[in-house]
C-alpha cells in the first residue's frame, strides 16, 4: 500500500464491503438454486456454500486492498502461537456461559417488549434446526468468516485510521448491523465490542473466533433443546425458562476467572488508553 495513501477500509468503504457481501451472497445462492437438486444440495448446503463463496470474495478482495493476505490475518506472530491458544483461548471461552445467560434474558425482554413477527419466528427457527449442515453453519462457517472480516478486516483497518475507542465502536455497529435485525443486533454489538478489545490487545483472531464459536455452539444447543421441550409441552404455556440462580452464580465466577486471566495475559484495561 502506498505511504500516502490512507488505511483500508473508511467508515464507507466498510458499509460498502458489507452490502457486497449479501449482494454477493444473494447471487450465488440465485445461481446455484435451480442447480442444487442436480448437485444434491440441500437448503443447509446451499446456505453454507453461499456464505463460504461470499465471505471468501469479499475477504480476499479486501486482503488485496489492504496490501495483506490470508497468512498474516489469523494469527500474524508464529511465536505467540501456543501461548495464545494456551493462555488467551481458555480464559476467552469462560466468558461463554455468562454472555449466553445474558442473551437469553435480553432476548426474552426484547420479545417481551417488541413480539416476533411470523417471519421472524420462522427465520430464527431455521437457523436452529438441528441438522448437520446447520450446525456446520452456525457453530463454525459463521464464527471463522465472520471474525474475518469484522475484526480481521474492518477492525484492523479501523484501528490504523481512528481512535482505538472509536475503531472497536465503529466495528461492533457494523457486526451488529450485519445481523438485520433488532434481537440480534443488540448482543452483537455488546459482543463486538468485548470480541474488539480482545483483538486490539492480543491481534489474533483465534481467541475471538473461540469465543464467537463457543457462544454460537451453546445458543444452538440449548435452542435445540428448547424447541424439542416446547414441542411437549402446552403452546398457550410456552414462556421463557427461569434461569435458576446457581447458573448466574457459576457464570459469574467462570468470567470472573477468564477476566482476571485475560487482565493478566492482555491488560484489557490498561493504565493509560
Amino acid at each position: 500500500m502506498p505511504p500516502n495513501k490512507s488505511p483500508f477500509p473508511s467508515l464507507l468503504q466498510a458499509a460498502l464491503l458489507v452490502v457486497a457481501l449479501y449482494v454477493l451472497e444473494m447471487l450465488i445462492g440465485a445461481g446455484l438454486y435451480d442447480a442444487r437438486n442436480a448437485l444434491g444440495l440441500s437448503l443447509e448446503q446451499l446456505s453454507a456454500l453461499e456464505a463460504l463463496l461470499g465471505n471468501g470474495i469479499v475477504i480476499s478482495v479486501a486482503l488485496h486492498l489492504q496490501g495483506s493476505g490470508y497468512r498474516d490475518l489469523v494469527h500474524p506472530d508464529r511465536k505467540s502461537l501456543w501461548p495464545t491458544l494456551v493462555m488467551v483461548v481458555p480464559p476467552v471461552v469462560l466468558l461463554m456461559p455468562l454472555i449466553v445467560l445474558l442473551d437469553m434474558t435480553m432476548m426474552s425482554a426484547l420479545e417481551t417488549l417488541l413480539p416476533l413477527s411470523e417471519s421472524e419466528r420462522q427465520t430464527f427457527g431455521a437457523m436452529s434446526t438441528q441438522t448437520l449442515p446447520m450446525a456446520l453453519i452456525v457453530c463454525v462457517i459463521a464464527p471463522v468468516v465472520e471474525e474475518m472480516l469484522f475484526r480481521g478486516v474492518l477492525l484492523r483497518g479501523f484501528l490504523a485510521r481512528y481512535p482505538r475507542g472509536q475503531a472497536i465502536g465503529y466495528s461492533a455497529l457494523f457486526f451488529g448491523v450485519a445481523h438485520l435485525n433488532l434481537y440480534q443486533f443488540c448482543l452483537a454489538f455488546l459482543l463486538g465490542l468485548l470480541l474488539g478489545l480482545i483483538y486490539e490487545r492480543g491481534r489474533s483472531l483465534l481467541p475471538c473466533m473461540a469465543l464467537h464459536a463457543a457462544l454460537n455452539t451453546a445458543v444452538f444447543v440449548l435452542s435445540g433443546a428448547s424447541d424439542v421441550a416446547a414441542g411437549t409441552a402446552d403452546a398457550s404455556a410456552a414462556v421463557a425458562p427461569a434461569i435458576p440462580s446457581i447458573a448466574w452464580v457459576g457464570a459469574l465466577i467462570a468470567a470472573g476467572i477468564g477476566l482476571v486471566a485475560l487482565q493478566k495475559t492482555l491488560r484489557l484495561w490498561p493504565s493509560r488508553l
